[in-house]
């Protein structure tokens, strides 16, 4: 028997071991952030790539912003699916635009590979400290409560029609049963500065944008929007203990094009979970109040399947559209 022919079952399984990634030695991984550098999502991918250099090699972000991220992600969808080129999917590109633009590039649920989620920031429901104490408001129930006694009377503020503060808003109103009006801002910044301002009565903010302004004073923490409390902000509690099973939060994750082998898809799991569960990582990421959220591809996959599925009445529902 020849020597070749006793080495292609060796060499069959070094392939299925190894993968795409082992046979491009030398070559970097792209990891596209839909988003400009600087933010939260950004710095996060930065402090992931620099943790996985000795077991994938050289990760090289690269910033691909606009259209609400459908751009970067678009990128991630149409890539090669060689292991070669990951992304970011995050609550806008993979559960909220699907719903919000007329016209997607891509299918949000058929032309990735979930890798693994990466993190959670809770969004806190924020209000001007002054204008708490004015009407009487330090908890949940006291809000519902004066807006039910005071139909329309309260408005509230976000970074813009079909953003997660407006529907984070749009959910609040369905579930309180209560009514107020939505002015939307060109951007988060300007929401919050409007609220500091008294010009709103209240924002559904990222946490991690709002908290120097609850701590210095200026807003006043009425709930979070996580199931449970907060590390973070251990004081403040849920919105789910008045409004029973409302969550909503920010998240965002790992994936890649959706012809991606699984055993690649499985390498970078591996890689990027022990990354995301290393004490260093969770200590930098606690910097940014974020939660590490290391899961399986197939959980983050459902996950975003069940993100997708409940945004979608609330996209519809709020009117927002984007052409």
């Amino acid at each position: 028997m020849k020597l070749t022919t006793l080495l292609l079952p060796a060499l069959a399984l070094l392939a299925t071991l190894t993968g795409p990634l082992a046979l491009a030695q030398g070559k970097p991984i792209r990891l596209i952030v839909p988003y400009a550098a600087g933010g939260p999502i950004d710095v996060t991918a930065r402090v992931l790539a620099e943790r996985v250099k000795d077991s994938l090699g050289t990760v090289i972000i690269e910033n691909r912003p606009g259209a609400g991220g459908n751009i970067g992600a678009d990128a991630v969808a149409k890539a090669a699916p060689d292991g070669l080129t990951i992304g970011i999917a995050a609550t806008a590109t993979h559960a909220i635009n699907p719903w919000l633009y007329k016209a997607m590039p891509y299918n949000a649920a058929t032309d990735f590979a979930a890798i693994t989620q990466m993190l959670r920031v809770p969004n806190v429901l924020v209000m001007n400290a002054d204008a708490a104490q004015r009407l009487k408001i330090g908890t949940l129930a006291d809000l519902v409560a004066y807006a039910k006694a005071n139909p329309d009377k309260l408005n509230y503020g976000s970074g813009g029609n079909g953003s997660a503060g407006h529907l984070a808003g749009e959910m609040f109103k369905k579930e309180a049963g209560i009514s107020a009006v939505h002015i939307p801002f060109n951007g988060g910044n300007p929401a919050q500065l409007a609220l500091l301002g008294g010009q709103v009565d209240f924002n559904f903010d990222n946490l991690a944008t709002a908290a120097p302004n609850i701590r210095s004073g200026k807003l006043k923490a009425i709930a979070v929007t996580t199931l449970a409390r907060s590390p973070a902000l251990p004081e403040v509690p849920p919105m789910a203990d008045t409004l029973k099973g409302f969550a909503i939060d920010t998240w965002w994750g790992l994936v890649a094009p959706a012809a991606t082998p699984k055993d690649v898809v499985a390498r970078l799991n591996q890689a990027f979970v022990a990354a995301l569960n290393a004490p260093e990582t969770k200590t930098r990421f606690a910097a940014l109040l974020a939660e590490p959220v290391a899961t399986s591809p197939e959980a983050f996959g459902a996950f975003m399947a069940a993100e997708r599925a409940k945004y979608e009445p609330v996209v519809k529902a709020s009117g927002a559209t984007v052409d």
